[in-house]
């Protein structure tokens, strides 16, 4: 049985510098050569997961199939490699001492002192090489490389038990099947213009007193790197010149892959791991065409954002991602207006008149609207507003989780005249309660008691445009985040309204997706789509978003119909007849995208 190769990936001098990014392209870069490759994220925090943590705190929580709250690099993972990771793939010490703790609890240690060194570095390497083998790209036995990114920095404390047992498992795997990649700082200093490696020697020296030598240094700086500097960096941190990579300033994340690729990255990672010779050139000529266009796009789309942590991009990632992947697509500029829900409403108007009057004029200025998810009532009547102002002026709408929520509940009070008309969440107390608590919710615990990973969702109807977006699927499967959902008992009296319930699950009454036809994009969705969009295959409903946005929906759906032919060879179709969305286009948009979507199907590129 071959040996699994391991790539650590480390951080110093500061934390942001982009060690998910690179940790992802770095598998990128290897998968293209004709690797299969996966990945662990190593979260040094005590929290069991990301699950409970706030937005502000440390960026979207990202959910998996499986259910898992991960960190958000764990959605870079996914979406650059084309890859379905578990809840294993993200370590916490949390986790871990958790683990070892249960262990101790049954008495599998057998009366010994259980310590740091060698209880709880042993479960992390076990945990390491067990999690390696976990096939996540669709086939059949494990990859042949994982590449484990260590959160934080050099010389956190919390991160001492992690880096001692990666000390030991390189020992463990032996020569030849361990490289670390260590990614540090090159600040450039304004008043001398000279790059400064200073806190890159300091970073290594660090990195080495602990146990850990780098065998590549990815350095981050503004510009490339000089000559005399890249021989400096050598001298002092025991790196050969060659094997220092410069991962400097780029109009976009998609040419980080193209950056390592042309600096031989691949051939300074198969040197270490002994692969020299076994593996093909990289190809990225769709990855370097699609990285190009989305330099060269200029014909914008202004979406309006209306969310509670609009402070905190990070926030909203695989959001921002989804709307960049469908934007590309649609060959339009995405600009992003991040509108702080809270801002829109009439107190704000009272408290701060520019910071009303600022979101409104951004809002009415969008090409379109989403309202993403959120907790907490902060923001929630803001939120009502700009459903209310897409609704009535026709302006193309998404609202995802609570933004569906919020969807039904400013439906129910300006349609169906129930003003007070609310969820549970914000008034347990309110008369007309459009949104409830499920049933199956815990309300003593937080962490992981929520409806979490991938759901069936079911089509009710043929003739509406999710339908057609999904192309022409009888049910999808989309990943779910959420303790509240539409209280089953007000359907019949929306639906009368003129709201439609096009999605619900296998039961058929928890709504899942809901569209208002009249209206030329009006869609709400209880799962989060965004969570599993790719750069090469945008998610269906974003594409419809940015599409309407920009008056190509009808172009958009024609050309999907195409695609029917195949999901109905499948077995997942729902309808042999084909349905065209009424309007003036006459050919397909010229849509970029890599495959077939891939939901649920069995269909892949």
């Amino acid at each position: 049985m071959k040996k699994m190769k391991y790539v650590l990936v480390t951080g110093g001098v500061v934390s942001g510098l982009g060690k998910g990014v690179t940790a992802s392209s770095i598998g990128l870069l290897l998968k293209a050569c004709g690797l299969r490759v996966t990945s662990i994220k190593i979260d040094p925090y005590l929290n069991s997961d990301a699950g409970t943590m706030s937005p502000f705190e440390h960026g979207e929580v990202f959910v998996l199939d499986d259910g898992g709250e991960v960190d958000l690099d764990l959605g870079n993972y996914e979406r650059f490699l084309d890859v379905k990771l578990t809840r294993d793939n993200n370590i916490t010490t949390g986790k871990i001492y958790q683990f070892v703790l249960d262990k101790e609890r049954r008495g599998d240690y057998l009366g010994k002192t259980v310590q740091v060194v060698p209880h709880i570095t042993d479960a992390i390497q076990e945990w390491i090489e067990r999690v390696a083998m976990i096939p996540v790209d669709g086939q059949e036995g494990p990859a042949d490389v994982c590449v484990i990114e260590l959160g934080g920095t050099i010389g956190d404390i919390e991160s001492m038990p992690f880096i001692e047992a990666l000390g030991q498992f390189s020992c463990r795997v032996g020569v030849g099947n361990f490289c670390l990649i260590h990614v540090s700082l090159v600040p450039v200093l304004n008043v001398v213009g000279e790059q400064k490696t200073k806190p890159t020697q300091h970073s290594v020296r660090g990195l080495r007193g602990l146990g850990l030598t780098p065998n590549i240094l990815a350095c981050r700086s503004t510009m490339a790197l000089d000559a005399h500097v890249k021989v400096k960096l050598s001298q002092f941190c025991h790196v050969s010149a060659e094997d220092i990579i410069t991962l400097y300033d780029v109009p976009n994340i998609w040419h980080i892959p193209l950056l390592l690729r042309d600096q031989k990255a691949h051939e300074a990672i198969f040197k270490v791991l002994n692969l020299s010779g076994t593996s093909k050139e990289p190809s990225l000529k769709e990855w370097t065409t699609r990285a190009e266009i989305c330099d060269m796009l200029h014909e914008p789309v202004r979406i309006a954002v209306v969310g509670k942590y609009t402070g905190h991009s990070d926030s909203y990632l695989s959001v921002l991602k989804a709307l960049l992947h469908a934007s590309v697509a649609c060959r339009k500029k995405l600009v992003v207006d991040w509108v702080p829900a809270s801002d829109l409403e009439d107190m704000t108007e009272i408290e701060n008149a520019d910071a009303y009057k600022a979101a409104w004029k951004l809002l009415k200025g969008a090409d379109g609207i989403l309202v993403p998810g959120g907790f907490g009532d902060r923001g929630v009547q803001g939120k009502i507003l700009a459903a209310k102002y897409a609704r009535e002026n026709r302006i193309p709408f998404l609202g995802i989780c609570l933004g569906m929520q919020i969807a039904v509940i400013e439906f129910a009070r300006s349609v169906l005249g129930l003003k007070d008309a609310n969820s549970t969440e914000f008034d347990p107390d309110t008369r007309n309660p459009c949104v409830i608590f499920m049933p199956e919710g815990s309300k003593t615990h937080m962490g992981g008691t929520m409806r979490l990973g991938s759901r069936r969702t079911y089509f009710q109807i043929m003739d509406c445009k999710s339908v057609k977006l999904y192309g022409n699927r009888r049910f999808i499967d989309e990943r779910h985040r959420h303790r509240y959902e539409v209280n089953p008992d007000m359907v019949a009296r929306l639906e009368n309204a003129g709201l439609s319930f096009t999605g619900k699950d296998e039961t058929g009454r928890r709504m899942e997706i809901v569209e208002i036809p009249e209206h030329p994009y009006y869609i709400g969705v209880q799962f989060h789509p965004e969570f599993k969009c790719r750069p090469g295959n945008p998610s269906p409903l974003f594409l419809g978003l940015i599409a309407a946005a920009c008056q190509q929906l009808d172009a958009v759906l024609e050309g999907l119909e195409s695609r029917e032919k195949v999901n109905c060879e499948i077995g997942n179709c729902l309808s042999d007849k084909k349905v065209f969305q009424n309007g003036y286009a006459t050919k397909p948009a010229n849509i970029i995208t890599d495959a077939i979507y891939s939901y649920c199907n069995g269909v892949h590129s």
